[in-house]
């Protein structure tokens, strides 16, 4: 009929109308990621209660308020998915155009941590703090490299011009690569600097870049860690946490403590745990930074294998969907900024339960989602929302 609205000859009054926009089938509601969402979001808040079990009765650590690091932790979980949605609001595209500004912000951040504003914490110089916020400028710059990185390699890619990276465009990007990995050596933050090589390496191989790139810089990695230990850049405190892990029975009640603590806790913990906040090695307080780099072990002890198997599994969904998404990007830039991620969140996920369970050794760096930290939540909501940004932006299928 004409001139009436379509909506009302369907039946739908104007609210109807607008809730048919909001999931219609090419909405950004319909095209986000939700199985990836829900399993960061799921992560996030079993963190905050293993946060929660892991500082109620720490006095000493918060501050007479045993809800002190759960509602820090919960705001840094509001302020990280705030900066998910802007991201996607953004989109990669456009911050794309923006990598210069980012990379020189987060190299210049870390390169404050050198100077005397530079503070430490758990023996690791990698802090800034200002009034009573602190920041961790390692974990911005691991977003960062990915961009760069990737900017540099699709560029030539993604307007036609050739099939892959070349040797010139391969260099240029680990030069831009070298550069925070360096300031991030002169900390000595080693922990960060192994998860920057992880990504590295994802994203070179998933640029199409020539294998001697890759053999080379495995090489070149073995070469590096032999002149790093020869030439003593490493603090004596993580020589010391190498050699606790080469030898678990080194030193029990020094370097080898945290480890053997932490895998007391795990295996006490049997199959279904000794449930939520009845844990006797987290609550008699005996594995230390228990809420931020060994907080896998309050899963393992009070939520057992079930529990602990629920946090990787959560993490393999992620990192499933990271992997899809990645896979069906049209555009180069799009599926090398993702690999990054996934070679971030894959690595560091493996360090963080291998340290607890000894089969990796103690280098601080967090459990991504789960972990106590401002600076690692916003870093990998942020990532969360590149990744969505790439999966809503690509060119929706017939």
């Amino acid at each position: 009929m004409t001139g009436t609205n379509s909506f009302s000859v369907s039946g739908y009054g104007p609210e109807r109308a607008g809730w048919t926009r909001i999931f219609a089938r090419d909405s950004l509601t319909r095209r986000l990621d939700w199985p990836m969402l829900l399993a960061a979001t799921a992560l996030s808040l079993m963190g905050s209660l293993l946060v929660y079990s892991a500082t109620r009765n720490r006095t000493e650590l918060n501050q007479g308020d045993p809800y002190f690091f759960l509602v820090r932790h919960l705001m840094n979980l509001g302020i990280g998915i705030a900066l998910m949605i802007g991201t996607v609001w953004l989109g990669h595209r456009a911050l794309r155009n923006a990598v210069p500004i980012l990379y020189g912000v987060s190299v210049m951040l870390a390169l404050v941590v050198l100077t005397p504003l530079g503070a430490t914490i758990n023996g690791q110089r990698n802090w800034l703090v200002i009034g009573g916020f602190s920041l961790q400028p390692a974990e911005f710059l691991k977003v960062t490299i990915i961009l760069g990185m990737a900017m540099l390699l699709a560029a030539r890619v993604d307007a036609g011009d050739k099939p892959y990276p070349d040797h010139r465009t391969v260099f240029q990007a680990l030069c831009l690569a070298a550069v925070p990995i360096l300031i991030l050596l002169l900390m000595p933050d080693l922990g960060s600097v192994l998860a920057m090589v992880a990504i590295i390496l994802g994203v070179l191989l998933a640029s199409g870049a020539s294998n001697r790139w890759i053999f080379g810089l495995l090489t070149a990695g073995v070469i590096g860690c032999i002149a790093i230990w020869q030439l003593h850049i490493l603090d004596e405190y993580q020589i010391n946490r190498f050699a606790a892990f080469a030898n678990p029975d080194l030193d029990p009640a020094g370097v080898g403590y945290n480890t053997n603590q932490a895998r007391i806790a795990i295996g006490s913990g049997g199959l279904t745990g000794a449930g939520l906040f009845h844990g006797s090695q987290t609550t008699g307080q005996f594995v230390p930074e228990q809420q931020t780099d060994f907080v896998f072990t309050v899963a393992g002890e009070e939520l057992g294998f079930l529990g602990a198997g629920l946090i990787i599994f959560l993490l393999g969904v992620v990192l499933w969907r990271a992997c899809r998404i990645a896979r069906d990007s049209t555009e180069l830039y799009g599926t090398t900024v993702a690999a990054g991620i996934v070679a971030w969140f894959a690595f560091q996920s493996f360090e963080n339960i291998g340290m607890t369970l000894g089969i990796m050794p103690v280098t601080g760096l967090p459990l991504p989602f789960v972990s106590y930290g401002g600076s690692s939540m916003f870093a990998v909501w942020v990532a969360v929302g590149l990744l969505q940004s790439i999966k809503v932006q690509r060119p929706m299928s017939a």
